[in-house]
């Protein structure tokens, strides 16, 4: 783990991204004290960094959203099942006559 003052950071500031980007650590000092830290994403946020450049989710920096695949054109599952009902419903009163 290194420790860069601000003014060396400023500097050389690609240099030091690159390092934390292969795993470093690097603590960012302003005046001889700590006040930030450097280091690689987690996993995760590489992941979800992935996803996103795949398109497969959306993110904007809250929650992601999950992309949407093609858009069924035929009738909701709930009208469907109404649909369903209403003709098992028919059928039943139709054979009771």
């Amino acid at each position: 783990m290194e420790t860069v003052g601000i003014r060396e950071l400023k500097s050389h500031l690609s240099s030091y991204v690159a390092r934390a980007r292969d795993g470093e650590r690097i603590i960012v000092t302003d005046r001889g004290r700590r006040v930030a830290e450097l280091t690689p994403l987690d996993h995760e946020m590489q992941a979800l960094d992935r996803l996103t450049e795949e398109g497969r989710v959306s993110w904007s920096g809250r929650n992601p959203g999950f992309a949407r695949g093609p858009q069924h054109a035929g009738p909701s599952i709930s009208d469907a099942v109404i649909e369903q009902r209403e003709e098992r419903e028919q059928t039943i009163v139709g054979d009771s006559e």
